[in-house]
């Protein structure tokens, strides 16, 4: 591949002196979307294959606003977001961008950067820029909000312009250099490698406030939790704050192999979706599902962690016991729900909606992964030259985990600065997702 002097000295490991001295390029490469495209699959609803619309190439290289952030991305990873956006799903993105363009013209570009996650290095930062130096080992956090928005300082997700860098905003992660606000930066986890720091921070921080943070569903300890997808991205790190927390996890997969691996990460409790023949889209397979759930637990959940949507949540809401709450931030199923309100209404239950994180959650969430008590799930890791390959694995469901992305790292496992800490963690429980099932 073809890449700047900038980005080779990023990988050369160059002093942040060197870095300051070198040019910023006019273009670099990203997986990126064409407005052109947009219709492509309207006569086209058997399969809507992204990797006919994620192209790889050189995109234009914007300023910077002097709240802003510009990095050399090492590594990326692939969020469902990738895959709807690729989609044209439930809107084509470029739509956010002409909003967005209306504030801040960079953004309405015929190309759309993608990408919610990247771990990498600070090669420049705008005026207004305090915190953060050139040479700065980091990861980002995906939400772009204001920060002169009051009530940003109560909970930035409560923005009135809240958006999911790289999905709502250019300039996305999966490309060799990323543009970001300041406060999205977080320090990278020193024991992990590119790849590892860059597949957390989406999944891991909407987890966190899912089930720990004060918005969330409050878990305590004890708490019953039913995890839907429990070995996805979202899921294995629910899993992991439930174990930490001290709640039971209870979680649910779709084949034994992934099953297999919800025993390996310490789940005591599995439920295998195959063995359901007759489905869960009315309430006898519910009643099945929750018999199951009282057979191997002795109780109810507390709490249902949700976020795979139509295909489940008839089942959430019945199988969640009296009072107890069904936390969802998203429908990967699809968006229109069903359910019988009576078991919500009568038995007292709560539905929360969720959405991302804010920058406090996810700073607490890095100081857990960066001390080692949460773990990453990357699964398997594509060169950007491959990333519309990456994104249909997404697609299909052919993963556990997370599914990473090299960008400027020129091969996998570099990156790593505290060597003594990932051998107390141990490589078994570091590379757990990427062992065969």
């Amino acid at each position: 591949m073809n890449t700047s002097a900038l980005a080779e000295a990023v990988v050369a490991g160059a002093e942040a002196a060197e870095l300051e001295r070198l040019d910023v390029p006019s273009t670099y490469r990203a997986a990126h979307l064409r407005k052109d495209e947009v219709g492509l699959f309207d006569q086209d609803e058997h399969d809507k294959d992204v990797r006919r619309t994620l192209h790889v190439g050189e995109a234009p290289m914007p300023e910077l606003a002097e709240d802003e952030v510009l990095i050399a991305v090492m590594a990326s990873a692939i969020n469902y977001n990738t895959v709807w956006s690729a989609m044209f799903e439930p809107v084509p993105t470029f739509a956010f961008l002409e909003r967005f363009g209306r504030s801040d013209a960079r953004h309405d570009l015929p190309v759309h950067v993608l990408g919610s996650d990247a771990a990498g290095v600070v090669v420049r930062t705008g005026r207004a820029v305090r915190r953060w130096r050139v040479g700065d080992r980091v990861v980002t956090s995906p939400a772009y909000v204001d920060g002169e928005d009051p009530v940003v300082q109560h909970d930035g997700m409560l923005a009135g312009d809240l958006r999911a860098w790289g999905f709502e905003t250019n300039f996305g992660g999966l490309a060799d250099f990323a543009v970001v606000k300041a406060t999205q930066l977080l320090a990278k986890p020193r024991h992990l490698s590119w790849e590892e720091a860059a597949c957390n921070m989406l999944c891991a921080s909407t987890a966190y406030r899912m089930l720990v943070g004060e918005r969330g569903a409050r878990m305590k300890q004890g708490d019953v939790v039913l995890l839907w997808g429990a070995t996805g991205g979202l899921g294995g790190y629910g899993v992991q704050l439930v174990r930490n927390g001290g709640g039971i996890p209870v979680g649910v997969v779709g084949t034994p192999e992934k099953a297999e691996l919800l025993r390996r990460m310490g789940c005591p409790y599995v439920v295998d979706r195959s063995q359901f023949d007759g489905g869960l889209g009315d309430e006898k397979g519910w009643r099945r599902l929750g018999a199951e759930i009282r057979r191997q637990v002795g109780e109810d959940p507390a709490i249902v962690f949700e976020h795979t949507g139509r295909e489940t949540f008839g089942a959430s809401v019945y199988v969640a016991r009296r009072g107890g709450t069904v936390v969802t931030c998203g429908s990967s199923s699809g968006y229109a729900h069903e359910y019988d309100n009576r078991h919500l209404w009568m038995k007292l239950k709560r539905i929360i909606g969720s959405h991302g994180a804010n920058y406090q959650e996810c700073h607490e969430v890095n100081r857990l992964i960066s001390l080692g008590m949460v773990h990453p799930t990357l699964s398997a890791v594509y060169p950007l030259e491959e990333a519309a390959e990456a994104a249909r694995a997404v697609q299909l469901n052919q993963h556990v985990g997370k599914v990473g992305v090299l960008a400027l790292a020129p091969a996998g496992d570099l990156g790593v600065e505290d060597h003594a800490l990932r051998e107390r963690v141990g490589e078994d429980r570091l590379r757990l997702f990427r062992q065969p099932l």
